[in-house]
């Protein structure tokens, strides 16, 4: 039985991905600050280790097999608003922690990073793995920066592979809102109109979360001669889409003449990719987007799910930041003292 080490296990991804690969037979070292939720699932294969990605010593990888390094601080408006820690935590964390597995005598490590590294590309264009980064938010050059460095990592006893994923969206029991269709079925469930960064043209390849868990377990059992230091755009066909289109498509399944109500700028981020290398070696995505609006749904009819200030990571982070900042106020020699 493998253990896999997964950073940011309690997250919007690790938290789907923590359960499944523990019935694919795994054992999990779950790394977390748990700043989302400090309730996780208990399991006999599954160690939960809160702490910082950015303090790991070797002590957490001693034993290991792999790793899964999905921990950062996601999207791009926190990535804007947290400029540095952005940076010291997606991409010199990342570096450091790759570095320690090696040096532990892990074989694999896997860097789930984005496609918004891509950042905008002609419109008959499409992106391949090979194809120059145009990073433009401080969350997609973070992730650049840490793809060319892990990579120079890799040789026969260390396998490294870099999974450039699309916009996420789907279920997931820490819940996000701030990922485009997520929100955007959201928003016609509950104000029956559609909410849609102007001016619609631009293009997005999206993931369901499931094939995007999928997609790790496979890379991780495939032959390392076949995933070692490379690059696989995540996807399939039919997940290259305009959020225009996006749009229609939950007008359509809401059965609704819902209002498109604008906002922001012209988004300058637009690209499709290219599926095909991922393809070739044998991974085939199950889901379309339709299939992550009908679970939202589902689970919002049931109040499994709604949106609040947890569900909008930069809105969370905002409010951890403020009682941070009202409790260095009434510590006493620093610290906190009990009534």
């Amino acid at each position: 039985m493998k253990t896999i080490i997964i950073t940011g296990a309690g997250g919007y991804i690790g938290s789907r991905l923590t359960p499944y690969l523990l019935k694919k037979n795994y054992k999990i070292r779950a790394i977390d600050r748990f700043f989302f939720n400090s309730d996780f699932i208990k399991h006999k294969n599954l160690k939960i280790i809160k702490d910082d990605i950015r303090l790991l010593t070797d002590k957490v990888f001693k034993g290991a097999d792999y790793l899964i390094d999905l921990a950062a601080l996601s999207n791009d408006v926190t990535g804007e608003r947290f400029e540095k820690e952005t940076f010291d935590i997606n991409f010199k964390a990342r570096v450091r922690n790759a570095k320690l597995a090696k040096k532990n005598g892990l074989t694999r490590y896997l860097l789930p990073s984005s496609c918004s590294n891509y950042g905008w590309i002609k419109n008959d264009q499409i992106a391949t793995e090979e194809f120059k980064l145009n990073p433009l938010t401080n969350y997609s050059k973070a992730n650049s920066l840490a793809e060319r460095n892990i990579l120079k990592l890799s040789d026969k006893n260390f396998t490294v592979t870099v999974i450039r994923q699309g916009t996420v969206y789907g279920y997931s029991p820490k819940m996000r809102f701030d990922l485009v269709i997520n929100r955007m079925t959201y928003e016609a469930w509950k104000n029956k109109r559609i909410l849609l960064m102007k001016d619609g043209s631009q293009r997005r390849p999206t993931l369901h979360i499931k094939d995007a868990i999928r997609a790790m377990k496979f890379i991780l059992e495939k032959d390392k001669n076949i995933v070692n230091n490379q690059i696989f755009n995540i996807g399939h066909d039919g997940n290259n889409l305009k959020m225009l289109d996006v749009a229609k498509l939950i007008k359509k399944t809401f059965n609704k003449n819902l209002k498109i109500e604008w906002y922001g700028s012209k988004d300058q981020r637009s690209y499709y990719v290219n599926f095909s290398k991922i393809k070739s070696i044998g991974f085939k995505g199950k889901f379309q987007p339709i299939d992550g609006i009908q679970e939202i749904l589902t689970k919002l009819d049931k109040n499994i799910i709604d949106l609040d200030k947890n569900t909008i990571t930069l809105d969370w982070y905002k409010e951890l930041e403020d009682w941070n900042s009202f409790l260095d106020k009434i510590k006493i020699k620093n610290i906190l003292k009990k009534l």
